[in-house]
Parts: structure tokens; C-alpha cells; sequence
């Protein structure tokens, strides 16, 4: 028996607004990442992008559970020695929860060239506008959010 891989024509990619209002970050982030890979569609390929594009808007209500808030970290490193920066979490959903979003969903892609491709068809918006009502998204609902 051969196996079905989607050609390039027949995969249909499909618009999704997600609001992160009230949403915890890592059920959030694992449902988009999923979203993102096309693991919901029966013609999913695991060395395929079959995908579809994601809207979060809101990003700036996101909530972080436990002590999260305080204790967790965002590190970068310039690639000179001392260079390490740590921001907060607390101070990150100040100045860009958009960020919070794009890395824990990067996270969970997989890594490498088709990671990247994927990670390209998330757009995070802090407030509840977004510049994509052309493509006409549906609204999709994060499961399990805390309402």
C-alpha cells in the first residue's frame, strides 16, 4: 500500500483568529503550534508544510499561571562574552507580549528550515485589531481556556 503525500496544489491553507484574552500561554501556544503544522487535517506530512496561517490577537490579556509571573525568565545572549540579557516575564507582557507568544510557539515547531516556514504564518497582535480581515479568518477557540 503507498503512502498519500499532499501535492503542493492540494494544500489548502486556511485563516484561524484565536483570542489569547484570558488564555494561558503554553495551552494557547500548543494548540496555535498545532494550528500551524497542519496537524488537525487528515493530509497532515510530517516533512510537509500543510499548515495554515494564524491570527492571535490580545496578546497583551495572555495570563501566565502559578508563580510564572515572577519567576520566569527570557534569556538572549549577544555571542560576546557577558553578554547574557535576562528580562522577567513581568516586564516582558509590559513591553511585548506579542514576543512571549512568537517564542513559546516557536518552541514547540520543529526546528530547522520547515520550522521557520511555519513559524512565518503566525501574526501576533497585542490589541484586539488586526490588518488581515481580507483574508476573511475564522475564529478558532483555544480548548480548555480559563473564561
Amino acid at each position: 500500500m503507498k503512502t498519500y503525500v499532499p501535492k503542493r496544489a492540494e494544500i489548502k491553507r486556511d485563516w484561524w483568529v484565536v483570542d489569547a484574552d484570558g488564555v494561558a500561554l503554553g495551552r494557547l501556544a500548543s494548540q496555535v503550534a498545532s494550528r500551524l503544522r497542519g496537524k488537525h487535517k487528515p493530509g497532515f506530512t510530517p516533512f510537509l508544510d500543510t499548515g495554515d496561517h494564524v491570527i492571535v490577537i490580545n496578546a497583551a490579556k495572555l495570563v501566565l499561571t502559578g508563580a510564572k509571573l515572577q519567576s520566569k525568565l527570557y534569556r538572549r545572549h549577544s555571542g560576546y562574552p557577558g553578554g547574557l540579557k535576562e528580562i522577567p516575564a513581568e516586564e516582558m507582557v509590559r513591553k511585548r507580549p506579542e514576543r512571549m507568544i512568537e517564542l513559546a510557539v516557536k518552541g514547540m515547531l520543529p526546528k530547522g528550515p520547515l520550522g521557520r516556514k511555519m513559524a512565518k504564518k503566525l501574526k501576533v497582535y497585542s490589541g484586539a485589531q488586526h490588518p488581515h480581515e481580507a483574508q476573511r479568518p475564522q475564529p478558532f477557540v483555544v480548548a480548555g481556556a480559563a473564561k
